[in-house]
Order: C-alpha cells, then structure tokens, then sequence
C-alpha cells in the first residue's frame, strides 16, 4: 500500500497546499490527535505530514470538523464512563461498520485501556468476549445492538440503565453517534488501515 492509497477515495492532502481555515483543522490535528495517536502506538499521519484515517477527510469541511472536534473533546471531558468501557463502546461501533481504521486505531487505544488481545480481538470481529466486566458486557450489547438494529429491547435497556444509569446511557449514546460519524467518514471514502507495507509514520 502506497501512501497515495491511504486516502482511499479521496488524495491525502498536502499541507503546505492547504486554505487557512484548512491550516488551522491541520494544526489542531497535530497538537491533539497525532500525539495522541503517537502514545498509543498507531499511524494518524505519513512521514511527509499528511494526515490519513478521518483525520484527512475532515480538512475538507474545516468548519464542520472545528465544531465536531469540540464535541469530541466535550464528550472525553465530562463523560461518566470509564476509559475501559469507552473503548469497547468504540469498537463495538467499528465492529458494526467494519470500518478498518477505526478498528485498527481504537484496538491500539484499547490496549492501552487495558483490554486484553483476546477481548480486542473478538470484540472488533462483533463477538462477545468473556473477560469483560459485568458492566462493559452490558456497554456492548446496548451499543452494538443500537447501532446494528436502531433500537434497543426493553430487557437489555433496562440492564445498561442499572449498570450505567441515565446519565451514563445518554454519555454512551453520545460517544456512539461521534463514532458513527467517523466510521461513515471512514466507509464512504473507503478508507483503509495502514499495513507494514504502508508508508511510515511520521518521526
């Protein structure tokens, strides 16, 4: 995979070709996600700096994406969820959309959570992995089920709201929809994960 391909459909853009409003999306990005990315241990960029996963196409709507990322960074603020079920609600979503990227970025996250590879695995193939915790099971089951079937069954609505409570079930409500917008972005552009033979990240 060349680095051309990791835009999927659409070019990753070159930063030093980029519109102000562009720029200013450019560096959030670079001052947020790509040393967080870094942390965790996968690819949000090319060594030549250009952006790659969601983070390239959003530099196509630079306002749209100014505003999202202020509810992405709201959402990790003052959530009531722990890291550990934030992560398996994000998979679950990516599970659901098959979207390789989010997967192979939030599997990396994940680990970091704490999830075992075992956990990881199954839960980013749409399974149902045994060491999880009573109450991220529960996480599990409502997102995957909301996102799969757009509706959640009373039995399993009331078992999430025991373990999470309202508060919590509207905080994961919210982190799923975040996550269907990057697993659509991801999907409609048909955007990849990076393999070994892809380009290197950048140092």
């Amino acid at each position: 995979m060349q680095s051309d391909n990791l835009g999927g459909r659409l070019p990753l853009l070159d930063p030093t070709k980029l519109s102000e409003t562009q720029r200013e999306v450019y560096n959030l990005a670079n001052t947020t996600m790509v040393p967080w990315a870094e942390a965790a241990h996968f690819q949000s960029k090319t060594a030549d700096g250009r952006l790659i996963g969601p983070f390239n196409p959003v530099l196509l709507a630079p306002e749209m994406a100014t505003c999202f990322a202020d509810l992405q960074a709201a959402e990790a603020r003052y959530t009531p969820l722990s890291e550990r079920v934030r992560q398996v609600v994000i998979l679950a979503v990516g599970a659901v959309w098959k979207a390789d990227y989010e997967l192979y970025a939030h599997s990396a996250v994940a680990r970091q959570a704490g999830l075992s590879e075992a956990a990881i695995r199954s839960l980013a193939s749409g399974g149902h992995p045994e060491d999880l915790s009573d109450e991220e099971r529960a996480a599990q089951r409502f997102v995957r089920q909301l996102t799969a079937e757009h509706h959640v069954e009373e039995s399993l609505y009331r078992a999430a709201e025991a373990a999470f409570g309202r508060e919590g079930l509207v905080a994961m409500t919210f982190l799923a929809g975040c996550y269907q917008v990057v697993c659509s972005l991801l999907n409609a552009f048909e955007i990849p994960a990076p393999t070994h033979e892809a380009s290197s990240p950048a140092e």
